[in-house]
């Protein structure tokens, strides 16, 4: 049996970020052999990996890379907690990623993950992965990656709260200059904090605006006091003669109805749920009504203006007023936004519910 000495530990641990005594278990294991020691942690930390595949990791960091002014990546790698989300060995981790991506010709993540890993070529991204989940003591996850190349301009990437969010912007124009790029920088923190679905509403599709239209319809019935007061006052109307409220919602009805905006302060839910599915027994009357028609497609104009960037307004808007088109207009006159993309940490998971007093005592017990 060879000596195992701490100086071999030492080393062992440097090259692996392994513990101290996994170290010095490997070395023992293989007979002092370091290539076999390190294969060994390896699969230690596969074995590791697996028992913690069941937990959820949802949170972590966003991070960005670029390749000079013309290809951009943005990654998410998720951990467990907010803790290791905070440890510099793990972000400089997921910045090694973020470079992974920049360079990457792959388009899925089961491709990325498959790749040889940039620092180490001997191993694939998923093996260096693996490794990182036996260092850092918790689930990680490579959730998603994006790379955005420019045809015709340029690119410039945002980070906010520390990796909480990140945004790539593409741009189109013939003359990249600082002007531009500090101005679609600016554009990158309205992304990061106005979170829009498209660039214009032309890129809404039938369909979608179909469903938004819908769901405009059934949400306006479904709150009677929202309603325009000519359609309002014809369902209380109705709801008094056919006395399908109670006498006590009537009563309240014929005290306040002199002043209609506070009467659903009033009245019972019975009451106000009752408007409401007298209205959406008449759907197909009120959508043909020019009245509620306006209604809707006003409340879609409002929700489109907030969704689509272009017609958002521009957070540093000197009036209040001034759109992102009309302020990218002011800095370019060809200058257009082709692609962006906004990862925010965590968006979509599930996650955790920690009850910290909960788990002490049941390590206690």
């Amino acid at each position: 049996m060879a000596e195992i000495t701490a100086s071999m530990v030492k080393e062992l641990r440097e090259v692996t970020g392994a513990g101290m005594m996994d170290c010095k278990k490997a070395l023992t294991k293989t007979n002092g052999n370091f290539e076999e020691a390190v294969e060994e942690l390896r699969k230690s930390g596969a074995a590791k990996a697996e028992k913690k595949a069941a937990r959820i990791a949802a949170e972590g960091i966003t991070k960005v890379a670029m390749d000079g002014d013309k290809v951009a990546a943005v990654v998410e790698v998720n951990s467990e907690t907010d803790f290791v989300a905070k440890n510099e060995k793990f972000q400089d981790y997921v910045a090694a990623v973020a470079q992974q991506a920049v360079k990457t010709n792959s388009k899925t993540i089961e491709e990325f993950m498959a790749e040889p890993w940039n620092l180490d070529a001997s191993k694939t991204v998923n093996e260096a992965l693996i490794e990182m989940i036996a260092v850092i003591g918790e689930k990680l996850s490579i959730r998603r990656f994006e790379k955005v190349e420019a045809k015709n301009g340029c690119v410039v990437t945002y980070v906010h709260g520390g990796g909480r969010i990140s945004v790539v912007v593409e741009a189109e124009t013939a003359n990249v200059n600082d002007a531009v790029k500090e101005a679609l920088v600016n554009i990158a923190m309205q992304i990061a904090a106005m979170n829009p679905q498209y660039i214009s509403r032309s890129d809404i599709s039938d369909a979608e605006m179909a469903k938004l239209r819908e769901i405009t319809i059934d949400s306006a019935l479904n709150d009677p006091a929202s309603l325009p007061k000519p359609i309002l006052q014809k369902l209380i109307d109705a709801a008094v003669a056919n006395k399908t409220w109670s006498d006590e919602d009537i009563a309240i009805y014929e005290e306040k109805k002199s002043n209609m905006n506070f009467l659903f302060n009033f009245l019972s839910k019975e009451a106000t749920a009752t408007l409401a599915q007298a209205a959406l027994a008449n759907k197909e009357a009120y959508v043909a009504d020019k009245i509620f028609s306006g209604l809707v497609e006003g409340r879609i104009s409002k929700h489109v203006k907030e969704i689509c960037l272009m017609d958002q307004v521009y957070v540093k808007a000197e009036d209040g007023k001034q759109n992102v088109a009309a302020y990218l207009k002011s800095v370019a006159a060809d200058l257009k936004i082709a692609k962006f993309v906004r990862f925010e940490t965590g968006e979509g998971l599930e996650k955790k519910n920690e009850d910290f007093a909960a788990e002490v005592a049941a390590q206690l017990k």
